[in-house]
């Protein structure tokens, strides 16, 4: 039985959930809840038993000295939560309920019933999952993330994509399945990572994520240092890029092809998710670091755009088809090219 002694009563908490490993490309998932965290100085409230979901030859605890004493920390999944209070005056307010962890290595069905008996007793409305995937996009562009759920009436009232992927899947996929099976509106988001420079950290991945996530749910998001690390990042891989000739030629072809693709993009919807986020910004919309506004439910009209421009950004396992950017078996180092089998 799950007892959340010295927990808080939430108001209107929304979950929101990445894992490392396979659907983690860059760590860019994982990165963003430990931002959330650390910017809005999350308190861990629970932790997994590591013993009940992972092999510890696959992800091995480790060894670390307090005062010449040896300590050890064994690989699990925590939940911290975030009281992010006012919103605008009104006395609107929006929790938070954050899970960080790994990927289990056995009894998912277990895993995802565990932390959905946290998500009931805590009286999460939505569980939004954040998760990364490698693919044919440029490192130069703007970052694409997708938004998709398995339910049609919330895809179509957030404006989001109905997933419609069959194959190989994550722990992304699987909790949002059985979200689905328990009534819990979910949610994932998905960011783009360059396959030519796979290695973590992603601070640009990272920062598009959050960006996605503080429209869907109506907060600001303070980003702290990440956006000079992204800025930082991608000027290291452009040098990189340039030392090598047949690296550079084919950055510009994908290059080339974003442009023709995301042409139609460059419309006044996506200019006005834009300067919503900087007016957002500007004006101090939240207090402690934001909330939703009234007016501003995640569960609002489709004319809101939460999706902030979703027609031609890869489509995370939707576009899992033979012969294309389908989804590979990942390796040890990470998920494969394209999409990494996964039922967001």
């Amino acid at each position: 039985m799950i007892e959340l002694e010295g927990v808080p009563e939430l108001v209107d908490p929304v979950m929101v959930a990445a894992f490392e490993g396979w659907n983690d490309a860059g760590d860019a998932a994982s990165a963003a809840v430990a931002h959330l965290e650390r910017e809005w100085k999350g308190e861990v409230f629970a932790a997994l038993d590591a013993e009940d979901y992972y092999d510890f030859q696959v992800n091995r605890p480790q060894v670390w000295l307090e005062g010449g004493a040896r300590r050890i920390t064994w690989p699990t999944t925590r939940l911290s939560v975030v009281r992010l209070g006012e919103a605008d005056g009104r006395g609107r307010a929006r929790d938070l309920v954050l899970v960080r962890g790994i990927e289990p290595s056995m009894r998912w069905r277990s895993f995802c019933n565990e932390i959905l008996g946290f998500a009931h007793e805590l009286g999460v409305e939505m569980v939004v999952v954040l998760g990364a995937l490698l693919g044919d996009t440029p490192h130069t562009r703007p970052v694409p993330v997708t938004g998709t759920t398995s339910d049609p009436d919330l895809a179509r009232t957030m404006d989001l994509e109905e997933s419609r992927y069959e194959g190989p899947t994550g722990i992304v996929g699987v909790l949002q399945e059985a979200c689905a099976h328990a009534g819990v509106p979910a949610v994932s988001l998905w960011a783009a990572v360059p396959h030519y420079v796979s290695q973590p950290p992603n601070p640009k991945a990272t920062l598009a994520l959050l960006n996605r996530l503080e429209d869907l749910l109506d907060v600001r998001i303070p980003l702290g240092e990440l956006p000079e690390d992204a800025r930082a990042w991608q000027l290291g891989v452009d040098q990189l890029a340039a030392e090598d000739s047949e690296v550079a030629e084919y950055v510009q072809s994908l290059e080339e092809a974003r442009d023709t693709a995301d042409l139609p993009e460059a419309t006044g919807e996506a200019i006005a998710k834009e300067f919503e986020r900087y007016l957002r910004r500007r004006d101090g919309h939240t207090a402690g670091g934001g909330t939703a506004s009234e007016s501003g439910s995640y569960l609002r009209d489709t004319s809101g755009d939460l999706g902030g421009g979703r027609g031609r950004t890869p489509k995370p396992p939707e576009e899992g088809d033979e012969g294309g950017d389908g989804p590979e078996e990942p390796g040890e180092d990470g998920p494969g090219t394209g999409t990494p089998g996964e039922d967001a």
